[in-house]
C-alpha cells in the first residue's frame, strides 16, 4: 500500500487588519491586495488533498504558555480598531474542533512543553481575515494555537517539530503573520528594508540544509533590516512553528509580491 502523503506546512502573510474589504490610499491604491488575495484563494487547490482538519497560529494571540483553542464553536473576535462599520459584520462560522485540541496539547505535553485550552477563544483577525479568501463556505474545521509570549524563535520550532505527526493525519498546519510588520512605517513611502529582509527569508527557508535554515531562523534579528521590518517579532514567529513542523522537508516561496512598497512572501514546506 502506497503512503499517504502528508499536508505540508503554511506561512502566510495575512495582511493589514480587514484589508480585503477596503480601499487603501496610496502608496497601497485601491488594488493592493489583489495579488495576496489570488494567492490565499487558491491555496486549498494547491495541497495533495482536502485537509481534515486545520490548526492556525496566530500572530495576534500570545499566551504565556501554547494555549489551545477548544471551543466547539468559536465567536468572532475583532481585534482591530478604527475600520469602516461593515468591517465589525465579517463573519467566519467555522467549526472549532474541541478533539483535535487536546490532542494538540498532549502532543506538546508529550514533547516535555507545557500547554494550556482556552474554551472562549474567538477567531481574531489573523484566522478570519485570510480563512474568509481561504475557505469562504468554512466548512473545514479550524483550531487555534497560540505564541508563546517569550516569541523565543527556537522555543517555537520545538513546538512545531511536536506538532508534525498531525501532517500524516492531514491536518494542515498554518501560521498565520507577515514576512513585514512594521506599523509605524507601514505607509510611509519606500521598502523600508523589507527587499534586503525578504531576500534574506527567502534564502533561509529555501535553503538545502534544514541544519542551516534552522541556525538561520534562530538567528534571524542579524538578518539585514529585521528590526525595521519586525521592532517586534510576533508576526514573524508563527514562520517558527510552520518550519518547525516541516522537519527535514524543503521550503518554497509561494507568494512574492509589494504590498504599498513593501516586500512580502508566504512560504510553504513539504
Amino acid at each position: 500500500m502506497s503512503r499517504v502523503q502528508p499536508q505540508p506546512t503554511v506561512y502566510l502573510t495575512h495582511g493589514g487588519g480587514p484589508c480585503f474589504w477596503m480601499e487603501f490610499p496610496e502608496p497601497f491604491g485601491p488594488h493592493a491586495y489583489a495579488g495576496l488575495r489570488v494567492y490565499l484563494s487558491g491555496l486549498l487547490a494547491r495541497l495533495p488533498r482536502p485537509p481534515s482538519a486545520i490548526v492556525m497560529v496566530s500572530a495576534h494571540w500570545e499566551e504565556a504558555v501554547p494555549t489551545v483553542s477548544t471551543a466547539q464553536a468559536p465567536p468572532m473576535l475583532f481585534d482591530y480598531d478604527g475600520f469602516p462599520p461593515h468591517t465589525y459584520r465579517l463573519n467566519y462560522p467555522a467549526p472549532g474542533a474541541p478533539q483535535l485540541a487536546e490532542r494538540v496539547a498532549a502532543m506538546l505535553e508529550s514533547a516535555g512543553i507545557a500547554a494550556a485550552r482556552n474554551a472562549e477563544r474567538g477567531f481574531d483577525h489573523g484566522v478570519f481575515v485570510p480563512m474568509l479568501i481561504i475557505d469562504p463556505p468554512a466548512r473545514i474545521p479550524v483550531v487555534m494555537l497560540s505564541l508563546q509570549a517569550s516569541l523565543e524563535p527556537a522555543r517555537h520550532l520545538a513546538i512545531g517539530a511536536a506538532l508534525a505527526p498531525l501532517r500524516e493525519q492531514q491536518v494542515l498546519l498554518i501560521g498565520s503573520g507577515s514576512s513585514y510588520h512594521n506599523l509605524r512605517a507601514i505607509f510611509a513611502g519606500g521598502e523600508g528594508g523589507s527587499g534586503a529582509f525578504d531576500e534574506w527569508l527567502n534564502e533561509t527557508v529555501t535553503a538545502a540544509d534544514p541544519a542551516e535554515r534552522r541556525r538561520r531562523l534562530i538567528d534571524w534579528r542579524t538578518a539585514p533590516a529585521a528590526r525595521a521590518c519586525h521592532p517586534r517579532e510576533e508576526h514573524l514567529i508563527p514562520l517558527m512553528v510552520i518550519a518547525g513542523a516541516a522537519g527535514e522537508d524543503p521550503g518554497r516561496a509561494d507568494f512574492r509580491g509589494r504590498i504599498g512598497g513593501k516586500a512580502y512572501s508566504c512560504f510553504s514546506f513539504g
